[in-house]
């Protein structure tokens, strides 16, 4: 009996199981692994998506920043970077592209154009006044068209969004707008 009593798990330098304890909260380890690993669709509209490419090329070079694979199919997406001019005849193609991205799912909103209108929000009949009409946008990078640095701006800021999550919120499912026909 005195036998088990000396041994002890000793958790000092010499212990063989020194590196290979994890100790962490179940939100932070999985918002880790999701910051980490944000697959954004390939997405462009029109003028916005050639400085969106750039961002994804060897100057910039999004995968360092844990987002390179751009998807080509919405179910394997969780990042919608809706880069250009949307047309009321695109808007419901891009509503049903977000409605088929799983949850967790962000949007950023890049350009002028697919912020508020742009150029067209005057006299642009065609043109849809901001996607938010259509779907919740998540990050607004403007310009046009806004510089590939603002792009990794704008994904370091879906990043931290992501990292503040918690698994059982649920306060995003539920409240999507609908579609506007103007």
């Amino acid at each position: 009996m005195s036998h088990i009593h000396d041994q002890e798990l000793l958790m000092g330098t010499d212990s063989p199981l020194q590196d290979n304890i994890l100790i962490t909260q179940v939100d932070k380890l999985v918002n880790w692994t999701r910051r980490s690993s944000v697959w954004p669709m390939t997405f462009g509209l029109a003028c916005c998506a050639i400085e969106m490419m750039a961002t994804g090329a060897s100057t910039y070079d999004i995968d360092r920043f844990g987002s390179g694979p751009f998807r080509a199919t919405p179910r394997q997406a969780d990042l919608m970077i809706v880069a250009g001019t949307v047309s009321h005849k695109m808007a419901p193609r891009v509503k049903r592209l977000f409605d088929q991205m799983p949850e967790p799912k962000f949007v950023i909103a890049m350009g002028a154009c697919t912020v508020s209108g742009g150029p067209y929000i005057k006299h642009g009949y065609h043109v849809l006044k901001g996607v938010d009409r259509i779907i919740p946008v998540d990050v607004y990078v403007p310009g046009c068209p806004p510089r590939p640095e603002a792009l990794l701006e704008g994904l370091f800021r879906i990043q931290e969004k992501m990292q503040r999550e918690r698994l059982l919120d649920r306060t995003r499912v539920g409240v999507r707008p609908k579609l506007l026909v103007e």
